[in-house]
């Protein structure tokens, strides 16, 4: 697959950035990670071309080289010469209007090209994280906080931040880990794996992320990413596919909601009482203050006897969800946002 994509764009000497998903310390049976045997193979290509493979990413939770232990990675690159860095220094690029200069992992944009490595796993705010989302993690360290903070309460502009990223990076070629996917509530511990075996590759990640839609029978309406690639002009004219797509019907997706929705005076209120709002299990919970210390609205606080949280404050963004070591931490609906939705599933029947 790499050969008839980036064959001919992989010189001797090139710098090529391989971006895979390394969210938190996982093991890679968790499904939350690349595999590293997919970071593996695409290395090993990268040297039979001459290349010179460097493996990055900016992770949410935990360090970089504990996250290569745990994650397989430290063992399965082991004898290959392959860089495993960390996204540290950032540069100020424009990804064009509303953002305009936002700064973005310099490695990422120095590479000489970049094989996109994402995972295939559920998100509770964007639905599905794949080749286009993947790219978010080039915005280093706090940084995703403070952007989560800034368009977090509207699902629709950050999926159109997450397009103009993808937009700006532009990998050479997005090769998706779908071999383990994590379905139900990702993209962290309160997903499940589960067993696709599926690989796919595109050099248009906006095209692959198009094509798992139709294989979990989706509209792509449904994709925030994929309509903010539509916003932008990035969506191939044509999405051919070769090789046969497997038909998944009864994938388990997150029930996630857009963030800013009706008139805005009620969109507080709407927020508060309709919205799923993050909660805690106590027996699970080690009172670690990971997502006190990670949340963009400052809403949870650690007490002596467990975890507060200020809904009037969250944004619902859902990262503490998503980095929670333990998994302790799920998205539950209001009894207003419940009722809603069965009246509304009822009348669609």
């Amino acid at each position: 697959m790499l050969e008839r994509i980036v064959g001919t764009r992989i010189c001797s000497g090139s710098k090529v950035l391989l971006k895979a998903n390394m969210l938190s310390p996982s093991a890679p049976g968790s499904a939350i990670l690349t595999h590293p045997l997919v970071v593996r193979a695409a290395a090993e290509y990268v040297l039979e071309k001459c290349g010179r493979p460097v493996l990055s990413d900016s992770p949410a939770l935990g360090k970089f080289n504990h996250i290569l232990k745990t994650g397989g990675f430290k063992d399965i690159l082991n004898d290959l010469d392959v860089v495993c860095t960390e996204f540290r220094e950032s540069v100020e690029t424009d990804v064009g209007p509303p953002f305009g200069k936002i700064e973005i992992a310099k490695d990422a944009l120095e590479a000489d090209l970049m094989i996109n490595l994402p995972k295939l796993k559920t998100h509770s705010q964007m639905l599905l994280t794949l080749g286009v989302k993947n790219t978010f993690g080039c915005i280093v360290g706090l940084r995703k906080v403070e952007w989560h903070m800034k368009t977090g309460v509207n699902s629709r502009m950050f999926a159109r931040l997450i397009a103009q990223i993808h937009k700006r990076i532009a990998p050479a070629v997005t090769l998706l880990d779908g071999i383990t996917a994590l379905e139900g509530e990702g993209p962290g511990r309160g997903g499940r794996p589960r067993h696709l075996g599926i690989l796919m590759a595109s050099e248009s990640a906006v095209a692959l992320d198009m094509a798992v839609c139709r294989m979990f029978g989706l509209e792509t309406s449904r994709l925030p990413t994929a309509m903010a690639s539509g916003e932008l002009g990035i969506i191939p004219d044509s999405i051919d596919i070769d090789g046969q797509l497997s038909e998944i019907s009864d994938f388990e997706m997150p029930r996630g909601t857009s963030l800013v929705y009706g008139p805005r005076p009620l969109q507080n209120l709407m927020r508060r009482y309709l919205l799923k709002k993050p909660v805690v299990d106590a027996e699970a919970c080690s009172l670690c203050a990971e997502c006190v210390h990670f949340c963009p609205a400052h809403a949870i606080a650690r007490e002596s006897d467990g975890l507060a949280f200020a809904y009037d404050r969250c944004i619902r963004c859902y990262c503490c969800i998503e980095i929670c070591p333990q998994g302790a931490l799920s998205a539950r609906e209001t009894p207003t946002g419940k009722l809603l939705r069965q009246v509304i599933e009822r009348n669609s029947r």
